[in-house]
C-alpha cells in the first residue's frame, strides 16, 4: 500500500502538468493528451484503491457507517444529474450497517454504482442497504432499458461501455469489481422491480 501511494504521488505533479498544458492548447494532441492524462488518473486511482483493499482485510476493528455517506452520494448525485431532474432515493427500509472496510472505499464503490445507474436511468434510482448472514448487501435499482442478460457479466470487464453514447472511460465497473473481490465480495447485474437493472453488491459487514 505505501509503495503504491509514494508511486501515486511521484506521477501526480507530472500528470497535472500535462493536464494543465493540454488545456491551454486546442487541436487535436491537446484533445489526445488530455483523454490519456485522464486513463492514467483513473488506473493510478484503481490502483491505489486495490492496495487500500488489502491493506484493510487484513486489518481488524474497521467498521464505516454506510447510511451517512450514501445519503452524501445520494445529494451529489442529484446535483450531478441535475440537468436531467432525475430522482435519488434512499428505500425507506434501508438497514442502518457497517461496513468492514475503507470509508474511500465505499464512496469509490457505491459513487460508481449509483452514477453507472443514474447515467441508464429514467426518472428514479433507488439504493437499498440489508444484512444478509454476515454481509452487508446494497442494491442499487434504476428505471432505465436495463441490462440484456448476455451482457450482464461482460459489463463489468475493464474497458467495456454496454453503450458508446454513454460518457465515461469503461473503468468505473471494473473497480468496482476488483475492489468487491479483495474484500471477499462480490457485484452482479440483475433485472430491477423498477423495470430497469438491479446492481447488487455484497461486501464483509462489521459487527
Amino acid at each position: 500500500r505505501t509503495q503504491a501511494g509514494n508511486l501515486a504521488h511521484a506521477v501526480h505533479t507530472p500528470l497535472s502538468i500535462l493536464a494543465n498544458a493540454a488545456a491551454l492548447e486546442h487541436g487535436p494532441l491537446a484533445l489526445l493528451v488530455q483523454d490519456q492524462v485522464a486513463s492514467a488518473r483513473r488506473q493510478v486511482d484503481y490502483h491505489l484503491a486495490r492496495a487500500r483493499a488489502a491493506a484493510a482485510v487484513r486489518a481488524t476493528g474497521l467498521a464505516t457507517p454506510v447510511l451517512e455517506p450514501l445519503r452524501a452520494l445520494l445529494r451529489t448525485m442529484t446535483r450531478l444529474h441535475g440537468a436531467r431532474d432525475l430522482s435519488f432515493e434512499l428505500a425507506s427500509q434501508a438497514q442502518d450497517l457497517a461496513f468492514r472496510g475503507e470509508q474511500q472505499d465505499l464512496y469509490e464503490l457505491l459513487g460508481n454504482l449509483i452514477d453507472n445507474a443514474g447515467k441508464w436511468a429514467r426518472t428514479r434510482v433507488v439504493v437499498d442497504v440489508r444484512r444478509e448472514g454476515g454481509q452487508l448487501c446494497l442494491t442499487v435499482d434504476d428505471d432505465g432499458p436495463g441490462i440484456p442478460e448476455e451482457e450482464r457479466q461482460r459489463m463489468f470487464e475493464r474497458g467495456v461501455r454496454l453503450d458508446e453514447r454513454r460518457s465515461g472511460s469503461g473503468l468505473g465497473l471494473d473497480i468496482v469489481r476488483a475492489l468487491a473481490d479483495s474484500y471477499g465480495g462480490s457485484v452482479q447485474a440483475l433485472p430491477s422491480p423498477l423495470g430497469g437493472a438491479r446492481l447488487r453488491l455484497c461486501l464483509p459487514g462489521a459487527a
